[in-house]
């Protein structure tokens, strides 16, 4: 069992992830590479790995404190072991608390000097956007997507350049306090600060979708067992996202009522013989169903196969019809273009991505995580692109490397003793 951590030893340089899911949890724990002007996602090392089921989650929220710690101390505790070391902190997936994003536009006087590093600290300031959110509510992250100068816009980096008034765009990722705390006490009760904590579909989109798509145009939409995540990716930057409290869970309930049969055997039919789109042989082939009760009876029940894909192939129609409907209603149906990177465990049902590109009528590929140094296989598949995101995420913040996506955020997490520093610095 975890026991309480020394905080004031050295630091080991370890970088950890962990996802908190509605079917898993899982946590990768990276060495990172010595060569700073490398990618470090490619250059980490990966030492721990731990998974297993999870438990007092749903629909991405905590639903039983002593469950989640126990899941997710077991977890930790596996990639320990496996790393030869403890851990700290964590970087944390965020899938809870009615997540909502929102992009706000302002400005800030420059009196006309050369805008520098102290200009973008100001105007990132997070009292400013404090300031702006409802009460209850906690800013998840706050992503510069463009910069204006005297009303000029498509500016990626104004450093160095003139002008009276800095503008700036600023996607703005919030949810509701109350169930981030519930998720910050589990983890807390592990003996585990949080590091950094990330959008579940933002970490997934880091993962498997790659920079040509991002500057394209691309919707990543991540389906994890209780919940269904959209990222929208526009000219480069995360633009829009979005949640839905439905996933493949939702399937394998539909099967076990369908079919009056346990939980554990619905999900294991849907494994083995589920589809999302119906085939001329369905009719022809049998599955055997142990009825609620009747385990031990082989032959309890038999079904067509084209029974069970009766009952899937509706659930997921209305999981992407309302994937579809959010887009459409946020207004970001066309602008992100025909591109769709299906990812998560429940991604990986066969006929998926084609029913995908069918009804939202874009070109769907399955994404799965980048390839690292040292990742298992059973990490290899799409179940595992939040987890890997989360650490793709945790290097590049470690490494403070000069990639917008990650350097303009901790610009703004520097808070007021980073802006004090930096003052000091600049005059005396």
């Amino acid at each position: 069992m975890r026991k309480g951590v020394n905080h004031n030893r050295p630091r080991n340089g370890l970088v950890a992830a962990l996802d908190i899911g509605s079917t898993k949890i899982g946590c990768l724990i990276a060495k990172p590479g010595t060569d700073p002007s490398a990618n470090p996602i490619q250059t980490a090392r990966i030492v721990g790995f731990g998974h297993q089921v999870s438990k007092g989650v749903r629909s991405g929220t905590v639903v039983d404190m002593d469950s989640v710690e126990h899941a997710v101390r077991s977890t930790v505790e596996t990639a320990e072991q496996m790393a030869g070391d403890n851990i700290e902190k964590v970087v944390v997936n965020v899938n809870i608390g009615k997540p909502r994003s929102r992009l706000i536009a302002y400005e800030v006087s420059i009196a006309g000097h050369e805008i520098g590093d102290a200009d973008l600290r100001r105007i990132l300031d997070p009292q400013t956007l404090d300031a702006t959110e409802p009460s209850g509510t906690e800013v998840i992250h706050s992503i510069p997507v463009g910069y204006s100068i005297d009303g000029n816009k498509g500016i990626r980096d104004p450093r160095g350049m003139f002008g009276e008034r800095l503008g700036v765009n600023m996607h703005i990722i919030n949810a509701e306090s109350g169930p981030i705390r519930n998720l910050e006490t589990a983890i807390a009760r592990c003996h585990l600060g949080i590091e950094s904590k990330v959008l579940g579909a933002y970490a997934s989109a880091l993962s498997c979708v790659v920079e040509d798509e991002r500057q394209m145009g691309v919707t990543c939409v991540d389906m994890g067992g209780g919940t269904t995540s959209i990222a929208i990716f526009f000219d480069g930057e995360l633009v829009h996202t979005d949640s839905i409290p439905v996933g493949g869970q939702h399937v394998s309930n539909d099967i076990a009522r369908g079919l009056a049969t346990s939980l554990q055997h619905a999900e294991r039919m849907k494994t083995l013989y589920g589809n999302a789109i119906p085939s001329i042989n369905d009719d022809r082939e049998v599955i055997k169903v142990p009825l609620v009760g009747e385990e031990n009876n082989p032959e309890s029940g038999q079904i067509p196969r084209s029974m069970l894909v009766g009952i899937i192939r509706p659930r997921m129609e209305e999981i992407l019809e309302m994937v579809r409907d959010r887009l459409v209603a946020a207004g970001f149906d066309k602008v992100a273009g025909r591109r769709m990177v299906l990812t998560g465990g429940a991604g990986q049902l066969p006929g998926l991505p084609e029913l995908a590109g069918t009804i939202l009528d874009k070109q769907v590929r399955l994404g799965k995580p980048m390839a690292m140094d040292g990742l298992a296989e059973a990490a290899s598949g799409p179940a595992f692109s939040g987890c890997v995101g989360l650490l793709n995420y945790a290097l590049n913040e470690k490494q403070n490397l000069p990639n917008d996506m990650y350097r303009q955020e901790n610009i703004r997490a520097e808070g007021r003793f980073g802006r004090l520093g930096h003052w000091l610095k600049e005059n005396f």
